[in-house]
């Protein structure tokens, strides 16, 4: 069963390769691409099973065993956020149908997404820092692709900085991988977690950690280094702008989560210490922009980075407790930006525009979408019985058990402003006078089919937990006792 491990990659790489092809025939690709999404659905879904019924499953790629050898290692953690994708992934090209357009699909769209898929699914299961960095350039390279398609003079415009900055951060990871195996002479992460332990050389260390953080950070749009993620999330259409906003910046959240619990824990008083303060600016600086903007697009790209906060705060805290809270909001959020993002999307299409001021009224002829963003903002928020409720209690209990009063307190004050952010859409947008130079004709069933499924499932998540919990207790078990990872992964 271990080479079940490479399929959630396998599938949209090869997917993505064969699309290529296809381009003569809309119809061809979108099926194709439909098929082998949902196909990787099912094959990530056995494997989650697979992981909580017989524990991690490794594959030493070429039978070379670590730390010689390319290793993919699926842990419950890694194999939540892969399934997580390939749901988004799936949903999101039925989103694309309607919504995308047919001279946009012509140029390689489908194929582009396989390969984002692959890319991030690859970053959750590998076991080497190298092959992280492979499949992060893997990611960025199809993001290229997806962030210019279209060529609009915004998406021109903002793919310069995101491809800039996108370049500084893979410079400095080959660096820091670089430096890295000068210290240690290895780069599987289990063997680092080893290496590291025995050297003593805490200083040095330290200052490569410092350097991963700011990688990482960078990616995963920590503060001050967000500031390139709101106008190049902003720039492309919204299918893209799910893919975006749902998987990218939680890629580097996963990594900043792998790498803490495993790699660099020698120093944890200083870089754990660091990382509080990091998280509640991340925090602050995320409800300001989310709570200053009137435009629909922008207020839900800056509690992106509200939630990258909260999520590095329980990574942080590194407690039982905040650490399995970060795996149960960095899952909700997931999910529940991807429902907002295509929400956004359908509203777009009916108005015409993202600025609030110029919407009003359609409640009366969308009830559906407005009572989903209305669902979508409470569970955003952290509401009980919310998905977003659960993540936040447990992080708010790590923080406490932590002494870290003042910054679990800003957390939960923040949830009160991120819940009048979004609940400011479904107030403006949806009641008042009906705006009608702003709306116009036409179906959106496509646009709320996909994102009903993703409400659907961030509900149950919170609803049904006692079903959902052993899974995440387990995915939290192996971040808080990385000897299950290690002896998995470097057995004999």
């Amino acid at each position: 069963m271990n080479n079940l491990i490479i399929l959630p990659i396998l599938i949209p790489l090869l997917a993505a390769v064969l699309l290529i092809f296809m381009n003569k025939s809309i119809k061809l690709m979108r099926v194709f691409s439909a098929i082998s999404s949902l196909t990787a659905v099912v094959v990530t879904a056995v494997l989650v099973q697979t992981v909580f019924t017989e524990g991690i499953q490794t594959l030493y790629v070429g039978g070379w065993k670590p730390p010689f050898g390319i290793v993919l290692v699926a842990d419950q953690f890694a194999s939540l956020l892969a399934l997580t994708t390939a749901i988004i992934g799936f949903l999101t090209v039925l989103y694309s149908f309607r919504s995308i357009g047919q001279q946009r699909e012509r140029f390689f769209y489908y194929s582009a997404i396989q390969f984002l898929l692959a890319g991030v699914s690859g970053a959750f299961l590998t076991g080497d820092l190298f092959n992280l960095f492979v499949f992060f350039e893997v990611l960025l390279m199809a993001s290229y692709v997806l962030i210019v398609i279209g060529g609009t003079k915004i998406q021109l415009r903002e793919s310069l900085k995101y491809i800039v900055f996108n370049i500084i951060s893979s410079a400095l990871f080959v660096i820091g991988v670089a430096y890295l195996y000068a210290v240690t002479g290895t780069l599987n992460m289990a063997d680092l977690s080893v290496r590291i332990s025995e050297s003593g050389q805490t200083g040095l260390i330290t200052v490569i950690a410092l350097l991963f953080l700011i990688v990482f950070g960078l990616k995963g749009g920590i503060f001050p280094l967000y500031f390139w993620m709101p106008g190049s999330y902003y720039a492309p259409p919204a299918p893209i702008a799910t893919l975006f906003g749902a998987l990218l910046t939680k890629v580097g959240m996963y990594a900043i989560a792998r790498v803490f619990t495993l790699i660099f824990t020698q120093d944890a008083a200083f870089t754990h210490q660091l990382m509080i303060w990091l998280a509640a600016l991340t925090i602050i600086f995320g409800v300001i922009g989310s709570i200053a903007y009137w435009d629909v697009q922008k207020i839900i790209i800056y509690n992106i980075v509200t939630a990258v906060g909260v999520i590095l705060f329980g990574i942080a805290a590194n407690t039982p407790a905040s650490i399995e809270g970060s795996i149960y909001y960095l899952i909700h959020d997931m999910i529940i930006k991807g429902v907002l993002f295509m929400l956004g999307g359908a509203l777009f299409a009916l108005t015409g525009t993202n600025n609030l001021k110029k919407m009003g009224g359609l409640i009366k002829s969308h009830p559906v979408l407005g009572w989903m963003f209305l669902l979508s903002a409470i569970s955003l928020a952290g509401v009980p019985p919310f998905s977003g409720f659960i993540g936040k209690l447990k992080i708010a209990e790590g923080g406490f058990r932590s002494g870290e009063f003042v910054i679990t307190m800003l957390m939960l004050l923040s949830s009160l402003l991120v819940l009048y952010s979004v609940a400011k859409i479904f107030i403006y947008g949806f009641w008042g006078d009906v705006q009608k130079d702003t709306q116009t004709k036409g179906s959106i069933k496509s646009y709320i089919f996909p994102a009903a499924i993703l409400l659907t499932l961030s509900l149950a998540i919170g609803i049904v937990t006692e079903l959902a919990a052993p899974y995440f207790h387990q995915a939290a078990d192996t971040l808080v006792n990385p000897k299950t990872y290690i002896e998995a992964v470097l057995k004999e």
